[in-house]
């Protein structure tokens, strides 16, 4: 899912402490640096919110 990146947006992770990055879900394989699921990493990796002007959310984000 394709989401905006404006003020509100780059407010909201800092006072929420909001995590949507592949380095922060449960299916993330940090060693290998790759998806679980088998989803490719890139377009979801860690972003600059601050020179980003969209972010490309995955849908199988879980938590870790």
């Amino acid at each position: 899912m394709k989401t905006l990146v404006d003020e509100r947006l780059r407010d909201e992770v800092r006072v929420f402490a909001l995590r949507y990055t592949c380095e922060s879900c449960a299916h993330y394989d940090a060693e290998g640096q790759r998806c679980g699921n088998g989803y490719p990493t890139e377009p979801h990796r860690a972003r600059d919110l601050e020179a980003a002007c969209e972010l490309l959310f995955c849908k199988q984000f879980e938590l870790g």
